[in-house]
């Protein structure tokens, strides 16, 4: 049914109207990226191939994976460790949770995995939906996948349209998975050079909250791809000429540039921008929300401030189409 879905998708956004995506990482990089966060998640559940193939289809820069990685090694696109809020693994297996009543992806294994229907994510005490006017909860059918699975389908689509939409994935929780015995960088890495993902030049970012593995990724294991450094603490604003001597740009909280209005009702911005470009470290921040929008009254009005007034470099965005069709009418 997803497989369907994806390529019904694809065709039912390939004539939107925006412009034509960069053909190379270097053109990308220089104007304002918007990266589909978890893939057109503000449409259609988080990491599932077809919220990838709608984001394709929206003409993003890049699109988004996280990883974790199953029983038997293989690198899962999920945002979180645990499962039960985003799948029915409950239901499906009700005896498999840990001792803290979570249900870990590291204890299944890949088959056991594809076995789990996908939903919006919801609080499993309530049931209810984080986000209750998005995609209703438990219709259609939605699916687990590999990383392996979403480069290929993103690569197939360049191939295809012509386009050459990049990857953006994200170790989960290293320090977590070395505890368990599995190297998840080598893992990631080596999925990542099997498909062409080796340098700069090659159209892939990885990203890591994780300071200590992300230089761990540039040296012990000698990648050259472009990294991100995630951060969402404000001492971590402290560390930019540490996190640039390894990482090629940051991945800050939008809250630490953005810091509400002053008593004339001027934006107020921080320093962390413009001291992270004077260490030639790119800025893009997270996360993008058309519903939720805090303070600002309408999304173009945030990604104004964010992108012309506080001058990121790109956005993590739910709603990639109307990110992309901000960017190419200013």
């Amino acid at each position: 049914m997803s497989k369907y879905l994806a390529v019904i998708l694809v065709l039912c956004f390939i004539g939107c109207n925006t412009k034509e995506v960069n053909t190379t990482v270097k053109q990308n990089r220089s104007e304002k990226s918007v990266i589909a966060h978890r893939g057109a998640s503000g449409y259609l559940p988080e990491h599932t191939l077809p919220a990838k193939a709608m984001a394709y289809a929206m003409n993003v820069h890049f699109i988004e994976q996280d990883i974790v990685l199953s029983k038997d090694n293989v690198a899962v696109v999920i945002h979180d460790i645990h499962l039960e809020t985003v799948t029915d693994v409950a239901k499906k297996f009700p005896d498999r949770n840990r001792e803290d009543g979570r249900f870990y992806v590291i204890d299944f294994t890949f088959e056991e995995l594809k076995q789990l229907n996908v939903s919006e994510r919801f609080i499993p005490k309530t049931d209810k939906a984080v986000y209750p006017t998005r995609f209703p909860l438990n219709k259609s059918m939605f699916k687990l996948h590999s990383l392996q699975e979403e480069i290929e389908l993103i690569q197939g689509l360049n191939k295809s349209t012509g386009k050459n939409i990049g990857i953006y994935p994200e170790i989960k929780a290293p320090a977590f998975h070395l505890e368990e015995g599995k190297d998840i960088s080598k893992i990631v890495l080596e999925v990542l050079t099997n498909y062409g993902y080796k340098t700069k030049d090659d159209n892939c970012i990885l990203q890591c909250f994780d300071a200590h593995e992300l230089k761990r990724i540039r040296t012990e294991l000698e990648s050259e791809l472009f990294l991100v450094q995630l951060i969402e603490f404000e001492e971590e604003e402290l560390r930019l000429e540490e996190f640039a001597t390894y990482a090629d740009g940051i991945g800050p909280w939008i809250q630490q540039i953005i810091k509400g209005k002053d008593e004339n009702g001027k934006w107020l911005i921080s320093d962390l921008v413009s001291n992270a470009h004077k260490l030639n470290l790119k800025v893009h921040a997270y996360t993008f929300r058309a519903d939720q929008l805090g303070p600002f009254k309408t999304f173009e009005d945030l990604l104004s401030v964010a992108l012309y007034e506080a001058n990121i470099d790109g956005v993590f965005t739910d709603f990639p189409d109307k990110a992309v069709n901000f960017v190419n009418k200013n």
